[in-house]
């Protein structure tokens, strides 16, 4: 329950204007979901006194969490390396576990989200991703990639295009909501289909994020230190980024597409780049080893799980410096925002 907390004077400035400016809701509206995987448990942070609220056990392998719309569910997948089929499910209201969600024949999964109302998955042993309705509390959709550790997930909001990084393949599955034509006989009438491209990249690429914009996909590599840059529309790479982010774990940009930041887990490096000349223009060491990144809505604060440390790290991203430190648990890993509505 300790936090722990440095250069306080300009952090209580920075904790002031966010909670009026920054998230847009109270403290008691929006929290910093935070994993500990050697504890085994999720904190509930408040996100403007950065003090945990409470902790709620979870499964014996936590790595991703992500909250429902209303902010009042959270889902933590445990991957087992790929061999669990277990998604955790929290009650943020009354900060208690729920039943868990079987994701069985979909095994590992990892990589979460939660959008149009239902959670969607990656699932690395499966080799494939699925979708979970929690109105109905059954898996309604899966699709295989076919591809090795099929990790991170990202969903647009109109449900027509998920991406995934598959970290061993070194490659990026783009999943289409396509209309696909008519085929050549009386009657046939055009349907709709899931289709995959496969993009390469570097092998070990993990992290990835997609640009406010929705354009392009950047996805930095652990093995080579490579930012790879897909072009969404014509789902093709269009340019590598020798940014020896050596051990990269997470990639994220900030809201307004200005930035983009990545975390290491090899060297407690957190990078940050210039999105529009692709330059690095910081590198702060947090420890020892970074791993799960959020940001503020505003800008203002990065936030690190720092794995190897035992805390979350707070990055002032305007002087680009740490401001302090955050004990949610040893082994903190996935981070998420819960908004509650």
């Amino acid at each position: 329950m300790m936090i722990r907390l440095f250069a306080v004077n300009f952090l209580t400035a920075t904790l002031v204007v966010a909670s009026t400016n920054g998230m847009a809701q109270s403290s008691q509206e929006t929290t910093l979901l935070a994993l500990s995987k050697n504890d085994h448990t999720l904190a509930i942070v408040n996100s403007v006194t950065l003090k945990v609220i409470a902790r709620v056990p979870v499964g014996a392998d936590p790595h991703e969490v992500v909250a429902s719309s209303d902010g009042k569910t959270a889902y933590v997948t445990n991957t087992g390396g790929g061999r669990s089929y277990e998604i955790n499910v929290i009650d943020l209201v009354a900060q208690k576990a729920l039943p868990n969600i079987d994701t069985r024949p979909l095994l590992g999964p990892h990589g979460i989200t939660f959008v149009g109302g239902k959670v969607w998955f990656s699932a690395e042993g499966a080799k494939a991703v699925g979708r979970y309705d929690p109105a109905t509390n059954k898996l309604d959709w899966s699709m295989g990639t076919g591809q090795e550790r099929t990790h991170m997930i990202f969903v647009t909001s109109d449900e027509k295009h998920i991406y995934t990084t598959n970290v061993n393949a070194g490659t990026v599955s783009i999943l289409s909501d396509t209309l696909l034509p008519a085929p050549p006989f009386p009657g046939a009438q055009p349907r709709r289909d899931w289709v995959q491209t496969v993009v390469p990249v570097s092998k070990g690429s993990e992290g990835f994020d997609v640009t406010p914009d929705g354009k392009q996909l950047w996805t930095a590599a652990a093995d080579d230190g490579i930012i790879s840059v897909i072009d969404l529309t014509t789902k093709k790479k269009i340019f590598s980024i020798d940014a020896k982010v050596v051990g990269a774990n997470r990639l994220k940009f900030t809201p307004d597409g200005k930035l983009v930041l990545v975390s290491s887990l090899r060297t407690g490096d957190f990078f940050v780049f210039d999105v529009a000349s692709r330059k690095e223009i910081k590198r702060i060491n947090l420890g020892k080893g970074g791993a799960g990144i959020e940001v503020d809505n505003d800008g203002s604060r990065a936030f690190v799980g720092c794995t190897a440390d035992n805390y979350v790290a707070v990055i002032d991203l305007k002087k680009l410096e740490v401001i302090g430190h955050i004990d949610v648990g040893p082994g903190p890993d996935g981070l998420a925002w819960a908004v509650r509505r």
